[in-house]
């Protein structure tokens, strides 16, 4: 009788056991992988809806380009034509979700984080602008500064109406298409304003669902 035979017997139980182990936890691994990369792949759909719709909410209030344009002829026009006419300039918020998200956004690809940033930096931009003209400071100006700093507000408002194009169409092409589609989009395929167009990808299924980050 072979006395190391129950020794080999269990070194051979041991590394089947361990074989299984190993194998468990590869496929524990790929499974932990793939489940992460279906929450981060759910959670920059619903990044990039939440976005999309912001935009597109605050593009619809400025009306496009034409109509921002002949709101501020005729105010300018008063303006001019009565040297203590002051307007009154709203605070806008458009930036809530875009806020609350700014943690993580990272998890954006880089085709679409660099319109969204820009979008955005405009939109703080002019509500910072907008704040220094509801001062006492703008009231106090002569007409012609006055004047002066309202033109500058408008076409920060109408360039801001170009980066949400851009935006959103980036969004839309990376829903339907990934990093390719959105690679294609250059420039605001717009310049007149009108967002009747940029509507959302497979908005019905779960809004946009390609592309890696």
């Amino acid at each position: 009788m072979n006395p190391f035979s129950d020794i080999d017997f269990r070194i051979w139980q041991a590394v089947i056991a361990g074989a299984f182990v190993s194998a468990g936890w590869l496929v524990n691994g790929w499974q932990n992988r793939r489940e992460a990369a279906a929450l981060r792949a759910e959670k920059l759909r619903d990044y990039h809806r939440a976005i999309f719709a912001e935009i597109g909410a605050t593009l619809a209030n400025l009306w496009g380009d034409e109509n921002l344009r002949s709101t501020a002829d005729g105010i300018t026009s008063q303006m001019r034509g009565d040297p203590d006419f002051v307007p009154f300039i709203p605070r806008e918020h458009g930036d809530y979700v875009f806020d609350a998200l700014v943690a993580d956004i990272h998890i954006l690809p880089r085709r679409t984080i660099d319109p969204i940033v820009a979008y955005y930096s405009q939109i703080k931009a002019i509500a910072a602008l907008a704040d220094d003209m509801r001062g006492e400071g703008f009231r106090l100006m002569a007409q012609t500064r006055r004047i002066a700093m309202y033109s500058d507000y408008v076409e920060m408002k109408e360039q801001l109406v170009q980066y949400g194009l851009f935006a959103t169409k980036k969004i839309a092409a990376y829903a339907e298409g990934g990093n390719a589609a959105a690679d294609k989009v250059n420039a605001p395929v717009n310049a007149g304003g009108d967002t009747s167009s940029v509507n959302i990808p497979g908005a019905d299924r779960s809004g946009p669902s390609q592309g890696s980050v």
